[in-house]
């Protein structure tokens, strides 16, 4: 394939996606916590990067179903490993916002399970493990059914209060 057709081919405009939550899940802007200026993975909901959409579920726990496209690419018809890291910071970063921390992250590790396949819509789970002064820990991962592709800790820092 030459590079002009691999051009061409990502970006033709791909199919509709269901990014619908699970029963019981309540759609959230979680992005507008932080304005649009922060929405790196976020800021196209109809690209061929990356589809995203926030749900909060019965326990308030932060969810986002995420569909990763062929601009993600890392090995053959996988997510590249930074594109998955950039989903965990979002999400989970977005995650102490939602539970009412204005926050930065200031640590985050990924632990990468298995291949995820592009063009699949995955569940990112999100929890508040701790708050203690400044410092809030988010935990995450990213799923599909009992399958596991990436796992994260996230150490959050609050802002100070202006």
């Amino acid at each position: 394939m030459t590079t002009a057709t691999a051009f061409t081919l990502s970006t033709l405009p791909l199919p509709a996606v269901d990014l619908s939550g699970d029963a019981g899940w309540t759609p959230f802007d979680a992005p507008a916590l932080v304005g649009a200026s922060l929405r790196f993975v976020s800021g196209e909901p109809e690209g061929n990067r990356f589809r995203l959409r926030y749900f909060r579920n019965s326990q308030q726990q932060l969810r986002a179903r995420v569909w990763f496209g062929p601009e993600t690419e890392g090995p053959p018809g996988h997510a590249h490993g930074g594109s998955i890291a950039a989903v965990l910071d979002e999400v989970l970063g977005l995650a102490a916002w939602a539970a009412g921390y204005p926050i930065v992250v200031g640590n985050l590790n990924v632990s990468f399970r298995n291949l995820l396949p592009l063009q699949q819509v995955v569940t990112v789970e999100t929890d508040i493990v701790s708050a203690e002064g400044r410092k809030v820990m988010v935990h995450g991962r990213i799923c599909l059914g009992e399958t596991v592709y990436a796992e994260g800790e996230c150490l959050c820092i609050t802002l100070p209060e202006r």
